[in-house]
């Protein structure tokens, strides 16, 4: 198990613990979430190492791995993802200024966006960690999948945009990789970030039963000044932040089964209508956000004469 002594974000060691939440995908194990009183970054504490954080994704629900269609919600979710891989190849175009280019998708799963960006004309890799998601994407795809290590193969300054949708989260070493992303991009090639928004209108209703904690697959919890902390300490300038409005139907639901909710549909499909309704007035309040990033540019220390 990790287990932080100190903030990951500022190095404070005035940290406490914020709630416990269920895993309701695989184990039924409560795990600790702790906040930085410092700095206010939320994490997940005790979780798996990247050893044994594998079998915590075996599970025919987790359908970025797996693609199942099983269950009302599951096909929910692939209903909106076909509206949403439109919306995702348009942001692309428009933030990139670029109709084709190179594209890097991190934790592509089962390669449904690469497969579009792909079809429009961009050459596209993925690195995805799960061997059954990887070559689900190459067999129905043909897709350049790589795993993890595959990163460090892939040259400097060659790719104009890489994309990691609901992914930085998941990472043990995110500091790590925002290096090799800086590495990869060409100059002012462009990075974009969704992720889950644990400031949102849904995460303080639904607290330990929203299902955008995730555990212990999501590591980290950011909220739009915490992941402007985040750019800020790896190097990244934050460019622009954009409302994933759909997002917020989804986790509504699942979080209304956490709670053990009947009619579960029409309660979160209800209640995420008035939270949309809310965070329409105030975008830091959304349940999960894009951010676009590039690398900072160098500063440039003023010598004395």
């Amino acid at each position: 198990m990790v287990h932080h002594k100190i903030c990951p974000l500022c190095g404070s060691d005035n940290i406490s613990k914020k709630l416990s939440c269920t895993d309701h995908l695989v184990s039924n194990r409560l795990f600790d979430i702790y906040k930085c009183n410092g700095c206010s970054f939320v994490f997940t504490q005790d979780y798996p190492d990247e050893k044994d954080i594998g079998r915590y994704y075996e599970s025919e629900d987790y359908i970025s791995h797996s693609d199942t269609s099983k269950g009302f919600t599951n096909r929910l979710y692939q209903l909106v993802r076909q509206v949403m891989l439109k919306r995702k190849k348009t942001l692309v175009k428009k933030i990139t200024g670029l109709s084709a280019g190179t594209l890097l998708d991190i934790g592509s799963g089962t390669g449904y966006f690469a497969s579009v960006m792909k079809e429009s004309g961009w050459d596209v890799k993925g690195i995805e960690i799960n061997d059954r998601a990887r070559e689900f994407s190459k067999s129905h795809f043909k897709l350049e999948a790589l795993p993890p290590s595959g990163l460090s193969g892939i040259e400097s300054n060659t790719v104009d945009c890489i994309t990691l949708w609901h992914v930085l989260e998941h990472f043990h070493d995110p500091f790590g990789y925002i290096s090799e992303i800086k590495r990869i991009l060409r100059p002012h090639g462009k990075c974009i970030f969704a992720l889950p928004n644990c400031g949102s209108y849904d995460a303080t209703f639904y607290g330990p039963h929203w299902a955008g904690y995730d555990v212990p697959r999501h590591l980290w919890h950011f909220t739009p000044d915490s992941f402007r902390s985040f750019c800020d300490k790896t190097g990244l300038e934050l460019l622009s932040e954009k409302t994933l409005a759909p997002d917020v139907f989804y986790i509504s639901m699942l979080s209304e089964k956490y709670r053990g909710s009947s009619a579960t549909f029409i309660k979160g499909m209800f209640k995420a209508s008035l939270f949309a309704l809310r965070a329409f007035l105030n975008k830091k309040k959304t349940s999960s956000l894009i951010y676009i990033a590039e690398t900072a540019p160098m500063k440039v220390s003023k010598k004395s004469h």
